[in-house]
């Protein structure tokens, strides 16, 4: 049950609403007060009026965030759209993005258009607002690679910002925004720059080989069926399984750890990570752990891909934050290491 309540033109507004369609663990929690934006031109407006003034989260599509119970303040979800060219030339193209913008129509945008740099990035859930705050990546590809501005509000001050890539502090799952900004800003737009000239990014071993089986030719369009095809067989589909995509970050540790570890298993994942540094596969320990699978209720591992957890139907949030302190509790147990959470947890 919600209230609408008439506010500004742009602007919608509801009360005690339900989230369960706002988040793909699809948990039945409850905000106090729940804000939709449709323009720009609105928020500063809404922060002269004190709309962001209490507790308050600024929500993307949902899915990377556990609610574990109500939220108690205001939820407020950009909903501006729009895909701008602010400069072309024969070799790159510089786009600004609405923050409201779907993460996948984004991708679609720029395959059809042949803008190459996201394409590894397709099937990730998300508005592109969300995306630099969590410097989203797979298959060997990260946003901060193609990302050159990122522009919005400070919450606390209420004054505009605009941040080069280099002052978002990007780095492994996170940003200046999850660190030093946390909680204090709304990202309204934000610009790219990706390459007109055919440029891909093949390391992942998983989908060189599914290119190679079904004896395709590289192009932009073919990598990203590719890598969505992959992914889709190694993740549940969020309008039929609640889940976040992959729960845990994978570890980075120190060379000696890393080898302290391959004298346990042999066959350890683990990638480059910076002078003195690796990034270990979060996925291959939790299943050696023996997790892989395992179900507590309606909570539990993803038999194809360790590294996600899932709702299978009816488990609340609570539930689901006990079973993955139950994974993190195992591995640790097993290898010493800690694997630590991507999703949020409100």
């Amino acid at each position: 049950m919600h209230v609408e309540i008439q506010s500004f033109f742009f602007i919608l507004i509801f009360t005690h609403h339900q989230l369960k369609p706002y988040n793909t663990f699809m948990l039945p929690a409850v905000c106090d007060c729940f804000v939709q934006i449709e323009s720009e031109n609105e928020v500063p407006q809404s922060l002269a009026d004190g709309l962001f003034d209490g507790n308050h989260l600024i929500l993307g599509g949902g899915s990377n965030v556990l609610f574990v119970s109500d939220f108690h303040g205001t939820i407020v979800q950009m909903c501006t759209q729009g895909i701008d060219v602010l400069e072309e030339d024969g070799e790159r193209v510089r786009l600004s993005v609405a923050a409201g913008v779907s993460w996948a129509d984004f991708v679609d945008y720029c395959v059809s258009h042949h803008y190459y740099g996201v394409e590894n990035l397709i099937g990730i859930p998300g508005l592109v607002g969300s995306c630099p705050v969590q410097n989203i990546g797979a298959y060997g590809v990260e946003v901060k690679d193609v990302i050159s501005k990122v522009i919005g509000y400070r919450l606390a001050s209420k004054k505009a910002f605009e941040l080069t890539n280099e002052e978002c502090r990007f780095g492994y799952r996170s940003s200046i925004f999850k660190t030093d900004w946390k909680n204090d800003v709304l990202i309204t737009r934000v610009e790219f720059v990706l390459s007109k000239k055919e440029h891909f990014s093949i390391s992942y071993q998983g989908v060189v080989k599914e290119l190679e089986e079904n004896n395709l030719p590289l192009t932009i369009e073919n990598l990203a069926a590719t890598v969505k095809a992959v992914r889709d067989r190694k993740l549940p589909d969020i309008t039929k399984i609640g889940c976040a995509g992959s729960f845990f970050k994978n570890p980075i540790v120190d060379v000696a750890e890393r080898d302290r570890l391959l004298q346990q298993v042999p066959n350890l994942v683990f990638y480059p990570a910076g002078e003195g540094r690796a990034k270990l596969a979060a996925g291959q320990l939790i299943d050696l752990a023996g997790l892989k699978g395992v179900r507590h209720g309606d909570a539990g591992v993803y038999p194809h891909q360790a590294l996600v957890i899932v709702n299978y139907g009816n488990a609340s949030g609570t539930e689901i934050c006990d079973f993955y302190r139950f994974v993190q509790k195992n591995v640790f147990e097993k290898f010493g290491i800690t694997i630590e959470p991507e999703v949020n947890v409100f």
